[in-house]
Parts: C-alpha cells; structure tokens; sequence
C-alpha cells in the first residue's frame, strides 16, 4: 500500500475546506494585532528613551517597552520561522514547515500510528460507544429496516436480470439437483418422523386422519350404495344390497369411532408399531435408504426437474424485481418486519449484544493492528510528496492565529519581565 501511495505523490496537500478564507481572514487579523502591539512597544521604547533624560521615572517604562520590544521580536522569529524565512532571508534552521516536511511526516505517521491506531485505543473507543447496540437501535427503526431492504432487494433484482435466462435456469437446476443428490431422502425422512413420534404427536395425526375418513363416509353414503349395487350380482335382491350397504357403513362408523375414542385400541397400537417400524427401516436398512435413493435419481432424471428450476427461476426473479420496484407508503413486508424484529430482538438481549461488540472490537483491533504501519507510511509518504509552499501555508492556516498569541505572549510578558528587572537593579543600588 505504501509502495502504491510513493508511485503517485500528490503535488499539494488534498486539504480544501470551504472555511479557508475564514480562517486566513482571523490569522491575518491576529497579526495586526500582534504586530501592533509590537509597534507599540517600540513607539514606547523611542518616546521614553527621548525624554528619560529630563524625566527620570521614564526608565522604568523604557525598560518595560524595551523588554517588550525584545520579547516581541524573539517570538515573531519563532513564530515565523516556523513557516517561513524570516524577511525572505535564508537563514539556517528557518522555514522548518516546509523544509523539514518529511520529518514532519514521519512524526505525524509515528504518532498516529502509536497513540491512534494502537490495539487498546481502537478497542476503548469501541466499546464507549457500543457499536452492536447502535447498529440494532438504527436497525429496529421500520423506516431504517425498509431502508436496507429496498438497497438488498434492489442490488439483487439488477443482478438477477442481468443474468441470462438460460444460464439462470441452468444455474437453479444444478444448485437444486447437487442440493438433493446430497441429502439422503430416507435418513432425513426418517429423523423427521422420529421427531414427531417422540412426543406422541402421530397419535393426533391419527385422530385426526380418523375424523377425516368418518367424514369422508358421512358423505359418501349415496355413493356407497350405488356401489354395492353395481357390484352385487344381478340376482340378488335390492333389500339385500340395502342390508349390505347398511352393515358396511354401520361397522366402518363404529370402528372408527372406537379408535377415535380408545387411546389403547389394537388397531392404534398396531399403527403405532407399523410407523415406529417405518422409521427406523427409513435410517437404518440399507434396502429401504437404497431404493429411496433410486427413486430420488429418478425424480432428478425427470424433465419436469428442468421446469421446476425454470419456474422457481421465474417465480423468485418476479418477486424480488416487484419488490424492489413497489411504490413507498405500502405495508411493510415480511422482510421489513423481520428485520425490523431482528433489531429489536438484539436490543433486549443484553448478553448478545456484548458478544457482538466482542467480535467487532476484536476484528476491528486485528485488522488496524495489521495495517497500522502501512498506514503510518501513507501519512509519512503523503506529507512528504505535498508542495513546500502550499504545506507551509496549511499549518499555518490551521495553527498561525492560536501562534499570533504567542506573539502577543512574548511582548506582553517580555515587558513584565523587564520592568522587574530594571526595579530589582535599580533598588540592589
């Protein structure tokens, strides 16, 4: 990274606020005022030393505005060596912004790198400000939640239609065919029933499938007859079908009933054992897994394989593409509230939420920890490449006015001094 940057420096430093004239116009009034009270300390300075003569006491306020003078002058150098050469003249250790900006880079490199880009900085200002709480207060906002699923939905609708038709549909046929060549039907048929035997739950299936087929007896009872007719033959009398009609329909009734009301009839128990049976040949017997599997290859053989990709290609394409293309002010979708729910599920769970913060803080502080000295040499390289001139007028720009106080500092205490000075002497004699 840091070989990229030194390839292409930039000739001025990237820096352009909007404020750069406010600012120049506050240092250039700093200056005046500074310069003025430098101005001050020398008219000061001339006057009493003019009159010190005829008016003794002058001497103190000489000495003040000499020492004033002198302290005023010393910072203006300092000051604007920083910069620039004092009064354009060359003299050594002086424009220090601008000749020794590489240095300048390095410092400021090293020093972010080792007081902002340190592990432990990185992870106490991640954790003030709880970043996985922030992300499920914002994400819990419905207006937030239909934010992010408009830009998925939208994102994925224009990649879905810039891919062909053929090669889609190829693509779903393959990933639906490698899916379920993969998963064992049998086995996994079989754990699904074993579930639903462990808590009896079959034994309500069966009740149910009970009441079904009463019904479905209930209702068919014409038909039932017609039946028993057309298969009787010709010779025996309708009151005979009628007795056999009826004993059908009378026995059928009263086995079902008695199943839907004994828990222990034979024939539930004997269900019970045939489905348990049923199972366990679903996970265990080779025979039953291997003619699953052939029949699976079967199905996957089949053309109608082809169409069903085709059409779950189809169906999932108009979906997403109507969903990312409906108008605002609609319901939320179910994606909106899941995400939605998603966000306020993380904010009640306290214990999550700092998992969370775990993780970033810790993903976060590998990956500065890892690239910290690259960036390091980018700030180095990057102040190294800027022009003289223009780096110089940017510090001073972002610095020059709070310096000017310096300034004014210096000429302002120089005097102080100066008075005390010239007190102490003259009192010692």
């Amino acid at each position: 990274m840091a070989q990229e940057v030194a390839r292409v420096p930039p000739s001025t430093p990237a820096w352009s606020r909007p404020d750069d004239a406010t600012r120049q116009a506050q240092l250039d009034q700093m200056k005046r005022r500074a310069t003025g009270l430098l101005a001050l300390a020398a008219v000061v300075f001339a006057g009493a030393s003019i009159f010190e003569s005829t008016y003794p006491w002058l001497g103190y306020v000489r000495a003040t505005a000499e020492a004033s003078l002198v302290g005023g002058l010393a910072d203006w150098f300092a000051v604007t060596a920083l910069f620039r050469h004092p009064l354009g003249i060359p003299i050594p250790h002086t424009a220090i912004v601008a000749t020794r900006k590489e240095r300048i880079g390095r410092i400021l490199g090293t020093f972010v790198q080792n007081h902002f880009l340190s592990r432990d900085v990185i992870a106490l200002n991640l954790r003030a400000v709880h970043p996985a709480e922030r992300a499920a207060r914002w994400l819990s906002d419905p207006a937030h939640s239909r934010q992010i699923a408009r830009q998925l939905a939208g994102g994925l609708a224009k990649t879905l239609e810039a891919l062909p038709d053929e090669d889609a549909r190829e693509l779903v046929r393959q990933v639906v065919s490698t899916r379920v060549r993969a998963t064992r039907v049998a086995p996994a048929l079989g754990r699904t029933l074993a579930l639903v035997l462990e808590g009896d739950h079959h034994q309500g299936f069966l009740n149910e499938a009970v009441r079904l087929a009463a019904q479905a007896i209930s209702d068919s009872r014409d038909f039932i007859r017609e039946r028993v007719r057309a298969e009787s033959p010709w010779w025996v009398p309708g009151v005979v079908d009628d007795k056999i009609y009826q004993r059908i329909i009378e026995v059928t009734e009263a086995l079902l009933r008695a199943i839907g009301a004994d828990p222990h009839h034979p024939l539930r128990k004997a269900f019970d054992s045939a489905l348990r049976d049923f199972v366990d040949r679903l996970q265990y017997s080779p025979d039953v897994i291997a003619r699953a599997e052939a029949m699976k290859e079967e199905w996957l053989a089949d053309p109608s394989v082809a169409e069903l990709s085709a059409r779950l290609w189809e169906a999932t394409r108009r979906a997403i593409v109507d969903y990312a293309t409906r108008e605002d002010g609609t319901a939320p979708t179910p994606l909106e509230r899941g995400l939605a729910d998603f966000g306020a599920a993380l904010l009640a769970n306290e214990a999550l939420l700092a998992e969370i913060d775990d993780v970033i803080i810790d993903l976060s502080s590998r990956v500065v920890e890892r690239y910290r000295h690259e960036i390091g040499d980018l700030i180095a390289q990057t102040v190294a490449g800027w022009d003289p001139e223009a780096t110089a007028r940017r510090f001073e720009l972002a610095v020059g006015r709070d310096l000017q106080f310096v300034r004014i500092n210096g000429t302002l205490v120089g005097g102080l001094v100066g008075l005390l000075i010239y007190t102490v002497w003259h009192l010692w004699h």
